[in-house]
């Protein structure tokens, strides 16, 4: 698909103004290292939805070697169906969870997802699955990221009305709600219920 091709272009190039703004020292380098940045962001424009202004934002603030950002989600399990969230940003449904906060490990931000989206109580076990997001979807998106699936026990749950999320509730894999494909899809949700009772199968990762 030439949209995806073009995109992977301007994500090289983005790495590299990036890596060149960081540690380059040279005044001329950098006038060409923020070129560089500008070109990928003209790519970016012309092959995705995002507004010109949204994506220099997304790129303004990350310094240093550009590394994937880090997606988790919870596979609540309870009699053989899955704990999903209503999202208010699409009126879809995802697994609990999101960008992980730098300042927590795995384990303490599936929780806090968790009770913040869902209002429910979980205990993380083990890890099901690391995709890479843009392989695994035809949604485009400019970051690189890793999607951590992770199998985690149910305790209790009563939902509180939060910014994010509207409803909860648990589905059977074969009675799934409209999936928000830019945060799970349904081969994904599929995946973890494949997995839940194979309790020595190994994580799946691309």
């Amino acid at each position: 698909m030439e949209e995806r091709k073009w995109l992977d272009i301007a994500k090289k190039l983005q790495s590299i103004a990036q890596a060149g703004l960081e540690y380059s020292k040279d005044k001329y380098d950098l006038e060409r290292f923020e070129e560089i940045r500008k070109v990928s962001i003209d790519i970016m424009e012309c092959y995705t939805d995002i507004e010109r202004e949204k994506i220099k934002n997304l790129f303004a603030g990350e310094t240093g070697y550009q590394t994937p950002k880090i997606d988790i989600r919870a596979a609540v399990f309870h009699e053989n169906k899955i704990l999903m969230v209503k999202e208010k940003l699409d009126n879809r449904w995802s697994l609990p969870g999101g960008w992980a906060d730098i300042d927590l490990s795995l384990k303490e931000n599936l929780i806090k997802e968790a009770m913040e989206e869902a209002g429910a109580k979980i205990i993380p076990e083990r890890i099901l699955a690391v995709y890479d997001r843009n392989r695994n979807t035809n949604i485009l998106f400019p970051h690189s990221v890793y999607k951590i699936f992770v199998q985690c026990k149910y305790l209790e749950s009563k939902f509180v009305e939060n910014i994010e999320t509207e409803e909860t509730g648990f589905f059977s894999v074969d009675q799934l709600p409209e999936l928000s494909e830019t945060r799970n899809t349904a081969s994904q949700i599929k995946m973890c219920f494949r997995y839940k009772d194979r309790p020595f199968h190994e994580p799946y990762f691309d």
